[in-house]
């Protein structure tokens, strides 16, 4: 596990920079931050080496595609029941997109997008269906904010 010690302000301002557009290019990001892509491309490489850098994805408007109902499902599941069967209930489901085991009243927090209310009704039965899941309670998202969704800064 790297230490903070190993991450200098460059490289911190490499990940802040792919983070917010991972198609950037590396003389994109060394005119940025003051390096050749060379030096940018060895910095990359470094991260990715050290487990900081684990992937690149990107960010799809789910609207777009039909799924425009985003919820999060808090899952109550029996005393006996292990992390990875709690995973394992929901993971199977096509329209979760993540699952977050937590510790508290709750065992998970699932993430999980439907075309209508309909749709998230249905998907909410299949996770109760489980047999053992003992309670759920649905939070419907309104409008939602990440630090890193945002459009493309060309700035």
């Amino acid at each position: 596990m790297p230490s903070p010690s190993e991450l200098d302000g460059t490289d911190l301002e490499i990940i802040d920079l792919l983070e917010r557009d991972a198609r950037r290019t590396l003389a994109d990001i060394g005119k940025r931050v003051s390096l050749s892509a060379p030096a940018v491309k060895r910095r990359i490489d470094r991260l990715e080496s050290l487990g900081i850098i684990t992937g690149y994805t990107i960010h799809v408007d789910h609207a777009k595609l039909g799924r425009p109902l985003e919820a999060f499902t808090e899952l109550l599941f029996t005393g006996s029941t292990d992390v990875e069967t709690i995973t394992a209930t929901a993971a199977e489901i096509p329209e979760v997109e993540a699952v977050f085991t937590t510790a508290g009243d709750r065992d998970a927090l699932v993430w999980l997008r439907a075309r209508d209310m309909p749709h998230l009704q249905h998907v909410i039965d299949q996770l109760r269906r489980s047999g053992r899941v003992t309670g759920t309670k649905t939070l419907m998202v309104l409008a939602a904010w990440s630090r890193h969704a945002t459009k493309r800064d060309d700035a």
